[in-house]
């Protein structure tokens, strides 16, 4: 089993920067991606970026060039630095453990949420 704890979020103007952290511990050297996921209020959850144990990344069209996903050598934390930020990315972030760079692993955070207002 892998355990997540995300933290950093909050409130934060238009324009403004936020900084998420997810914990992992557990069974973590079996895991091979982590990323973050974020649902909005009435939308279907979708990948925000992911990064592999080796460094690859992928990130959803909406967040080039804006946000940038990053972990440390342990391979127990992952960040995701947000930059810019709009109205448009209020939602619950979450962050996922598992196997793949482009679909959901097996495990979850609990979440943590933006919000993106004047």
């Amino acid at each position: 089993q892998v355990q997540l704890v995300e933290s950093g979020g909050g409130l934060v103007q238009p324009g403004g920067s936020l900084r998420l952290s997810c914990a992992a511990s557990g069974s973590i050297s079996g895991i091979s991606t982590m990323g973050w996921y974020r649902q909005a209020p009435g939308k279907q959850r979708e990948l925000v970026a992911g990064i592999t144990r080796g460094g690859r990344t992928n990130y959803a069209d909406s967040v080039k060039g804006r946000f940038t996903i990053s972990r440390n050598n342990a391979w127990n934390t992952v960040y995701l630095q947000m930059n810019s930020l709009k109205a448009e990315d209020t939602a619950v972030y979450y962050c996922n453990a598992g196997f793949s760079l482009f679909t959901e692993g097996p495990y979850w955070g609990r979440g943590t949420q933006v919000t993106v207002s004047a």
